[in-house]
C-alpha cells in the first residue's frame, strides 16, 4: 500500500519485480491492523491523482482484500451512453475529478463509494440496457459495513452515507415543474454538506462528449439557481421549527415528551410543503390551529 501511495503521490513507477512481489504476497495484508490499512488508504485518496494508487491496489490484488466492494466493479459493464462502460473506470474518473475540484479527502472518499451498490443492483432492461435502481439507498446501507471493517470515524461514515444516498437527487431538480418544497427537502437533507454534494455531482460527469458535458453543467447551474432562490426566500439552510419546544409546551399545555417532537415535526413539514412561511409568526399561528389535535 505504501508503494501504491508513493506512486500516486510522487509519480514513482513501481519496478516490475516489486509489482510481482506485491501481487504474490497481497494476502499478507491481513496481518496489518485495520487502522493502518485505513490510514494508508486515506493517504492515497489525499494525493493529486488518487486513481494511480487505487488502480495499483486493484492490479496487485490488494483491493479485493481491503475494499472488495470496489474490486467487484472492475470489468463490470454499464450503459455506454452516460458513463465509461466499466463501472470501476468510471469511479476512478469521478475520484480524480473530485480531486481536481476539492482538496477535501472526505469528498474523494464519497466519490469512490457513491456507486458502491451498482454491482449488486445491476439489471438488464430490454429497452434501457443496464439499470441500477435503488443503488443510492442500498449503497448508503453498505457504507455501514465498509465503515466497520475499515474502522472509519462516525463522522466520516455519516458523511459518506449522506452523499451516497443523495447523489442522484440534484439532477432530478432540473425539470421546470419541480416545486420549491422538493428543493427545500434536498437542502435540508444535505444540510451543511450541500456544497460538497453539488461538487460530487459535477465530478460524476465523466462523459467524453463535450456537448453532453456542456448540457450537464448547464443543468447543474439550473439546480443551483433553484436552490439559491429557495434559500433567499426562506433562509432554510439551517432549517428547524421557528417555534421551540418550551413555547410548544406553554401553548399546548403539554409536558416535555414525545408529542413535543411530533408537533415540531408537523410545523417543519408545513414549512417544507410551503403551507406556511419559515417565520416565527406564521409557525406560531399554525401551532394555534393544530394544537387541539394533540390533547393534553
Amino acid at each position: 500500500m505504501r508503494a501504491a501511495y508513493f506512486a500516486s503521490k510522487l509519480g514513482f513507477k513501481i519496478e516490475e519485480k516489486c509489482r510481482r512481489s506485491m501481487k504474490k504476497q497481497s494476502s499478507r495484508i491481513d496481518i496489518v491492523s485495520k487502522e493502518r490499512i485505513r490510514d494508508e488508504f486515506i493517504k492515497i485518496l489525499s494525493t493529486e491523482k488518487p486513481s494511480i494508487g487505487l488502480v495499483i491496489l486493484q492490479k496487485t490484488g490488494l483491493m479485493e482484500i481491503i475494499f472488495p466492494e470496489i474490486h467487484v466493479m472492475y470489468g463490470m459493464d454499464q450503459t455506454k451512453e452516460w458513463h465509461h462502460k466499466d463501472i470501476f473506470a468510471h469511479t476512478m474518473q469521478v475520484v480524480d475529478n473530485s480531486a481536481k475540484l476539492s482538496d477535501k479527502m472526505e469528498l474523494r472518499f464519497a466519490a469512490l463509494v457513491h456507486d458502491i451498490a451498482k454491482p449488486i443492483t445491476r439489471r438488464i432492461d430490454k429497452k434501457k440496457g443496464y439499470t441500477f435502481h435503488g443503488h443510492d439507498a442500498i449503497g448508503e446501507k453498505m457504507i455501514d459495513i465498509v465503515a466497520k471493517r475499515m474502522k472509519l470515524s462516525n463522522d466520516l461514515r455519516d458523511y459518506l452515507k449522506k452523499l451516497t444516498l443523495l447523489h442522484l437527487r440534484p439532477i432530478a431538480l432540473v425539470k421546470d415543474v419541480v416545486t420549491d418544497s422538493a428543493v427545500r427537502r434536498l437542502i435540508v437533507a444535505a444540510g451543511e454538506n450541500l456544497d460538497d454534494l453539488m461538487t460530487l455531482c459535477r465530478a460524476d460527469i465523466t462523459t467524453k462528449n463535450p456537448n453532453r458535458v456542456k448540457r450537464y453543467l448547464k443543468n447543474f447551474e439550473k439546480v443551483e439557481k433553484k436552490m439559491v432562490n429557495v434559500i433567499e426566500k426562506d433562509k432554510i439552510v439551517s432549517f428547524q421549527s421557528p417555534v421551540r419546544g418550551q413555547e410548544i409546551m406553554d401553548v399546548c399545555g403539554l409536558k416535555e415528551g414525545r408529542e413535543i417532537g411530533v408537533i415540531k415535526k408537523a410545523i417543519e413539514e408545513a414549512i417544507l410543503e410551503g403551507i406556511i412561511g419559515n417565520t416565527h409568526g406564521e409557525a406560531l399561528e399554525y401551532l394555534l390551529k393544530i394544537k387541539d389535535d394533540y390533547p393534553k
